[in-house]
């Protein structure tokens, strides 16, 4: 087999290990959809109390003093229950999935 021919392939299959992991989104689970805007919904909160569930700087439990419990503001994703079935769906929509 030539050098040429042997890229070739390598290039071919690289192109199918990125087109099937890239399909592999498209088949996440409700479930998953959900835990991956949550994670999203975290890392864009700039401080360190987006949940109830976090703990601040000290260790502390954020509980009512996180952003989530606060009205106005940010308006984090905590909880599965915090997205509906039509964000599930736009976030296929947008994420190719």
């Amino acid at each position: 087999m030539s050098i040429s021919r042997t890229i070739s392939l390598s290039a071919m299959l690289a192109c199918a290990v990125f087109l099937v992991g890239g399909s592999a989104q498209a088949r996440m689970s409700d479930t998953q959809v959900r835990q991956a805007m949550i994670r999203e919904s975290l890392a864009s909160y700039p401080g360190n109390c987006p949940c109830p569930y976090n703990a601040d700087r000290a260790g502390h439990s954020c509980g009512r003093r996180s952003a989530y419990s606060r009205p106005g503001g940010y308006a984090p994703l905590c909880y599965p229950r915090d997205i509906s079935k039509g964000q599930v769906e736009s976030y296929r929509r947008e994420h190719g999935g």
